[in-house]
């Protein structure tokens, strides 16, 4: 009896195992996805997925039958990752200039508001500068306060309160802290897949592409067309991993040191 078309099943439902549980984790760090990891400290669930993938990668017998399947599931999930840690990134810098920005903001809000309260000279023609950078809430606050000849009326009470309450806003950037530190625990759990699945799979050879043979004629056709082209080597994935402005964005606006060793993904790949 042949035995050429027996399949090893254990091996069949494992990888196709390790393809669902690679999708699953895909989708776990898309931005567009309900179900996101909140902290990656606590998601246990997470953790088992990347290390069900790892082990399947370190523990597959025979590294140069492994599964093009897997292999290149496993590449796209680390590159799916880096190109959403790079996302990270730029919204990191954005979040950092609008910080910036409105603490700027908070120091000028406060220079108005003592123009106002001093009722300095022209204080009706310095205030409309602000303008530029202020609604017309704050715009009114100001003129109601300036126009006020006792400190304890209510509207100069209540004008004033809101002109604090906005500088105080500007100052504390609270909302931007929470947006940072959202930012921050997906991209925790984007350097744990670099960390744990590239690793892995650098150990593994890159599987062969299938190549069909094109009849004579038409390579002949396609020769008298031919046109040199350059080819340039994907760089490494984890590579633009570390070199990401991303570190120094958390260290800068957090007060914080993180470190990365991040090991490099196989060069096994090219792009036109």
């Amino acid at each position: 009896m042949s035995r050429s078309g027996i399949v090893n099943v254990r091996m069949v439902i494992t990888e196709e195992k390790i393809l669902s549980n690679i999708d699953k984790v895909q989708k776990m760090i898309n931005p567009k996805s309900k179900k996101q990891i909140v902290q990656l400290d606590e998601d246990s669930y997470f953790k088992d997925l990347v290390e069900s993938i790892k082990t399947y990668l370190q523990e597959y017998p025979k590294k140069k039958n492994f599964p093009s399947s897997v292999y290149n599931a496993a590449y796209g999930l680390v590159e799916f990752a880096t190109n959403q840690f790079e996302e990270n990134t730029k919204q990191i810098e954005e979040l950092i200039r609008q910080r910036e920005k409105n603490i700027s903001l908070g120091a000028e809000l406060k220079g108005y508001l003592e123009i106002v309260q001093n009722k300095e000279k022209n204080w009706k023609e310095k205030i409309k500068d602000a303008q530029e950078n202020f609604g017309e809430d704050i715009i009114e606050s100001l003129s109601i306060i300036g126009r006020c000849r006792s400190k304890k009326s209510e509207n100069y009470q209540s004008a004033q309160k809101l002109i604090n309450a906005r500088i105080g806003n500007l100052e504390s950037n609270l909302h931007i802290e929470i947006d940072m530190e959202r930012i921050e625990d997906r991209s925790k759990a984007l350097s744990y897949i670099g960390i744990e699945i590239a690793d892995a799979l650098k150990e593994i050879p890159v599987p062969a592409e299938e190549v069909k043979e094109a009849p004579v004629q038409a390579v002949e056709e396609v020769a008298e067309e031919y046109v040199p082209e350059t080819f340039e080597v994907k760089p490494s994935l984890w590579q633009r991993f570390k070199n990401s402005k991303f570190v120094r964005a958390i260290k800068y606006v957090m007060s914080i040191r993180v470190v990365l060793d991040l090991p490099a993904l196989p060069e096994g790949k090219t792009e036109n």
